[in-house]
């Protein structure tokens, strides 16, 4: 049996976010389940699931859903993603290409 994943809350209430968001947009397009599942090439309880905020979708089906019903994943500012990922990139650049764990000091003064 395999271990159940948990996740915070936070992660939880964002993905029921995104859920609501999707199903919201399908409704709004007056397209049924089975409609906005073809187009996104998943199956129907997929993407049930999907509206249901389940953690166990993949991220790329999500985000393939989100878009076709036009929910925004990262344009609050209206920037296009494009340059939001080279805005990341330019700031990944400046760091460390290797995180190395911090050793803890060794208290051998008896």
């Amino acid at each position: 049996m395999a271990k159940q994943r948990t996740y915070s809350q936070y992660a939880q209430e964002a993905a029921v976010l995104m859920g609501e968001q999707i199903k919201l947009g399908r409704k709004q397009r007056q397209w049924s389940e089975k409609n906005l599942a073809d187009r996104a090439g998943i199956s129907r309880t997929t993407l049930q699931k999907i509206e249901n905020g389940e953690m166990s979708c993949a991220i790329g089906s999500v985000f393939e859903v989100a878009t076709l019903v036009g929910v925004k994943l990262f344009e609050p500012d209206n920037l296009p993603l494009s340059k939001h990922i080279e805005h990341t990139r330019d700031k990944v650049a400046l760091l460390p290409q290797r995180i190395k764990a911090k050793k803890k000091a060794v208290r051998d003064d008896f």
